[in-house]
């Protein structure tokens, strides 16, 4: 399993990398905006935390030989290597850059998914990772986690070397759904990240064995 958080502010992912085996971060216009900051310096930012993590950076472009153009400049601008993947809509003029890209070498992530097809058009078409949206298609009175399952058994059943990359969490309860129907990746939000490792029944054993201890541990450190 993959954990990459899904923010580009910097200080709340300098906490998460202090505790967190995250392997990257994922953006797109919505959370630069939300950052606060322009794209240079946002991901100049996360590059100084993550290191050679993944980075997920999404283009603007909608004609596929623009997205190709963009996504050249940002692996150039960043000096990036085989950490980079654009994130590509699953649009017509998307599913011809996929192509493009991937037979250039350069990774590439099909975002927006919302239907299998959508996915397994996608990794046919070259992409690394394929990312539908969990909660966006609940709140369409669709089922999120059933057609994560279905995008999970077409790479398997068909052997593709595509993974799948659940994005758009609400709840917990949500991912612990989607890591049991064998999910590669999820992104999540910081908040949902620090809460999938909080449980009131930890921090009471904590605190009782800290108390226990008292008297009984004297080896000095």
């Amino acid at each position: 399993m993959i954990y990459m958080a899904d923010t580009a502010d910097v200080s709340v992912l300098k906490n998460l990398y202090d505790f967190f085996p995250l392997q990257g971060v994922t953006t797109n216009p919505t959370i630069i905006k939300n950052s606060g900051t322009k794209l240079s310096e946002a991901v100049g930012g996360i590059l100084k935390v993550i290191g050679q993590g993944m980075i997920h950076m999404q283009v603007i472009s909608e004609m596929a030989d623009d997205m190709v153009k963009e996504a050249k400049a940002y692996k150039s601008y960043f000096d990036l290597g085989d950490n980079f993947y654009v994130k590509i809509p699953v649009t017509r003029q998307g599913y011809k850059a996929m192509k493009i890209l991937s037979d250039a070498g350069i990774n590439v992530t099909a975002t927006a998914v919302f239907t299998q097809q959508q996915a397994l058009i996608a990794s046919k078409a070259g992409a690394s990772f394929v990312a539908p949206y969990v909660s966006r298609l609940d709140n369409i009175s669709s089922h999120g986690i059933d057609v994560v399952k279905d995008i999970v058994k077409n790479m398997t059943d068909y052997n593709l070397p595509t993974k799948v990359l659940a994005a758009s969490f609400k709840t917990v309860d949500q991912i612990y759904r989607v890591c049991m129907c064998d999910v590669h990746c999820v992104t999540v939000g910081p908040e949902l990240l620090e809460k999938l490792i909080t449980h009131p029944m930890t921090d009471i054993a904590v605190k009782t064995f800290k108390e226990d201890s008292e008297g009984f541990y004297d080896i000095p450190f």
